[in-house]
């Protein structure tokens, strides 16, 4: 299943460089964005799954939960954002990424972010670790958070969490240094490589973190919520680490 999702998201992949630059762009909120292109790649992976696991749910970014999930049929559940970093993609930012998680039982089994416009395929299948382009990779080394590269993400409610400009504050005076994308999958999948130390975010949805938080975790990196607690992926706050900085940065978000 695992060449399987990784072919499926190259695929998407193509789908989204296809369409750089001249996809049409439209409104789903105030500032989020959707555009033709994250609908055809959408479109595509669920139309593959469909054909290839016809039983299995799936929940999509774009059109929501299928019918078999709704209806709570199958243990085997997709979770998919056909493009992560939609604002990057429209304005031609060279961030975005395809993201395909596969849970069964409400355990995330395969993780995958695909990043075309570098041609970087992070995939992780639990208990196999996790590769970038087929080599192995794990979380950075780093073990004192004034050496830390840390990364976040600012919520498209961020009105409605008056502590995120606190804690980014917080970060930035303590950290070696704080980035933001754009992409929320590619920074777990770049924590999970070692790129990144720690990545922090509230506001995140099950598609944006889901393959992901097995790529770190496969990478001997730890996630949790922002009081330690094993995460659901369904909730918003997200902290990841490579556990050497995880209580550090506990610390300042519960500060």
């Amino acid at each position: 299943m695992l060449n399987f999702v990784i072919q499926t998201a190259r695929d998407a992949g193509g789908v989204l460089i296809d369409r750089l630059g001249r996809a049409q762009v439209s409104n789903k909120g105030d500032i989020d964005l959707v555009t033709e292109a994250d609908l055809a790649a959408e479109k595509l992976i669920i139309e593959r799954i469909k054909s290839h696991y016809p039983r299995h749910a799936i929940l999509a970014e774009e059109s929501g939960a299928s019918d078999e999930m709704a209806a709570g049929k199958s243990d085997w559940k997709w979770i998919i954002d056909p493009l992560d970093g939609t604002t990057n993609y429209a304005h031609g930012y060279p961030c975005f990424c395809v993201s395909i998680a596969v849970e069964r039982a409400a355990a995330v089994e395969i993780g995958v972010v695909y990043d075309p416009t570098r041609d970087e395929m992070f995939a992780a299948e639990r208990g196999q670790g996790a590769t970038l382009n087929e080599r192995p990779i794990r979380v950075s080394t780093v073990d004192d958070l004034n050496a830390a590269m840390l990364c976040t993400g600012f919520p498209y409610n961020v009105r409605e969490r008056p502590n995120f400009a606190r804690d980014f504050v917080n970060f930035t005076m303590t950290a070696q240094a704080v980035r933001r994308d754009g992409s929320a999958a590619l920074d777990l999948a770049y924590l999970a490589c070692g790129r990144f130390d720690g990545f922090w975010e509230d506001g995140l949805n099950a598609w944006d973190v889901a393959a992901g938080v097995l790529l770190i975790e496969e990478a001997g990196g730890r996630v949790t919520d922002y009081r330690g607690a094993p995460l659901d992926i369904y909730t918003p706050k997200v902290l990841a680490t490579n556990g050497r900085v995880h209580d550090a940065m506990m610390r300042v978000l519960n500060s």
